[in-house]
């Protein structure tokens, strides 16, 4: 393995490859620090420090952001808006025919699409940068300093045009790490949206764990680090798992020449999901606590018993309650969105199209319902882990008092291991096309 590492750093063009990606995402890590106009960086620093063991509504849209969200910076937003808005052009694909025509019609549809998926960036970033700017303004950005005078004079000036600034200003921060992630993916060493993402979630790591033990003490860091390392292994051996189907494909003659006749399969891996189902049922999970949160009495009244059953129930993670719905809706979104992914009767059309087929299996709809059958229960084992790695940081806050940004769990330590085998499998193939043995071999 080292000999291959000292050939990446030998071959030219990929050591140009890999120093402009890390030239990329020192740039990108900066603008995560430099505050955006009008912002008192001095009073968002003390309220940061004061917020330090709490959790809010911002902590998902925080961790991928890499901190910078509740810093205000120009890069506050992060690589968020165009997380959700490949999402939601997936999703459309299910409700609008003309998505999913572009999709089936190769490199030209997926173009627009990708066009699709910048303008509707740039639209979540003004309404997100919008309601940041919003919340920031009101003191709610920091839910735990409300005695704190300094957490609601973040913002030095609320004219209009200080606003308008501030919301131009961080929607183009949006954009320019939009484009820096297409420059990695085409000039660096690819996956560049994924690596700007595993830049902003690695970057918490070591002030989480630094917390921790200045907190907690030595040993229980030490405890910390081996747990982590225990399910880093585990994600990875699921990460890596999947159930091969085997297909064959009949031998053809066209003119003189015979074509098929080979053998192949079809990767099913355990989760096929992916990030998302969690990042779906954490947003669903904050909507209760924002209706709350804006359904606040006014001063001498007495809030109504919803709103405090809300507090007291789904707005804590040590809650068992909120440990039990966060768990199901998991499971539930693992099963809707690979049944939005994976088609099994567009794939049994397409096997029987080429002349393919599953050994025993007749072509045709006794193939996508077998397909069907194999994904339903693959998909389970793949759902329960998802679930159980959620609930991590949950349990870590419920048993030893960690809070929400405990590092080993949730999607962080998922978006973690997920980019780095990615990342080590591009490095891998590059090196193998210049005839060296791969890093995985």
């Amino acid at each position: 393995m080292f000999r291959a590492v000292a050939r990446i750093f030998r071959t030219p063009d990929l050591r140009r490859k890999i120093g402009f990606t890390l030239g990329i995402v020192a740039l990108f890590r900066l603008g995560s620090f430099i505050p955006a106009p009008f912002v008192d960086f001095g009073n968002v620093q003390l309220c940061l420090a004061a917020n330090a063991n709490a959790s809010g509504l911002y902590e998902l849209v925080n961790l991928f952001s890499g901190g910078a969200l509740l810093q205000l910076s120009v890069f506050a937003l992060g690589i968020m808006p165009y997380i959700t808005a490949s999402i939601i052009v997936q999703l459309l694909r299910v409700v609008i025919p003309h998505f999913d025509t572009l999709y089936k019609e190769g490199q030209s549809g997926q173009a627009k699409l990708t066009q699709y998926t910048r303008y509707l960036t740039i639209a979540l970033g003004i309404l997100q940068s919008t309601t940041l700017i919003t919340v920031a303004r009101s003191g709610a950005l920091f839910p735990s300093t409300a005695g704190v005078p300094e957490c609601s004079q973040l913002i030095t000036d609320s004219s209009w045009y200080a606003i308008m600034l501030m919301v131009i200003t961080m929607t183009a921060g949006t954009g320019l790490i939009m484009w820096l992630g297409e420059l990695i993916t085409e000039r660096g060493i690819g996956n560049g949206m994924s690596l700007l993402i595993f830049t902003s979630i690695a970057a918490t790591f070591p002030s989480s764990l630094w917390a921790i033990a200045q907190s907690r003490g030595p040993e229980l860091f030490v405890a910390v680090i081996l747990i982590g390392i225990v399910i880093m292994i585990a994600v990875i051996f699921v990460e890596q798992s999947q159930r091969r189907i085997p297909v064959q494909y009949a031998k053809r003659m066209v003119g003189r020449r015979t074509y098929g006749g080979n053998n192949t399969y079809i990767p099913i891996k355990v989760n096929m999901a992916g990030v998302v189902p969690v990042i779906f049922a954490s947003s669903l999970l904050y909507l209760p606590a924002l209706v709350a949160q804006f359904n606040q009495p006014t001063t001498g009244q007495a809030p109504a018993d919803w709103v405090v059953w809300i507090q007291n129930n789904l707005t804590s993670g040590d809650n068992p309650l909120y440990m039990a719905v966060y768990f199901l809706l998991i499971v539930g979104f693992t099963y809707f969105y690979v049944a939005i992914t994976f088609n099994p009767e567009e794939v049994a059309d397409n096997m029987k199209k080429y002349g393919g087929f599953i050994p025993g299996i007749r072509a045709g709809r006794p193939t996508a319902e077998y397909l069907d059958y194999v994904l339903t229960r693959v998909t389970l084992p793949g759902s329960l882990y998802l679930g159980l790695i959620a609930l991590i940081p949950l349990i870590a806050l419920a048993t030893v008092g960690a809070n929400q940004n405990f590092p080993f769990g949730g999607a962080s330590i998922l978006i973690i291991v997920g980019v780095g085998l990615e990342t080590v499998k591009q490095i891998d193939s590059q090196l193998q096309q210049r005839h060296y043995e791969g890093l995985l071999r």
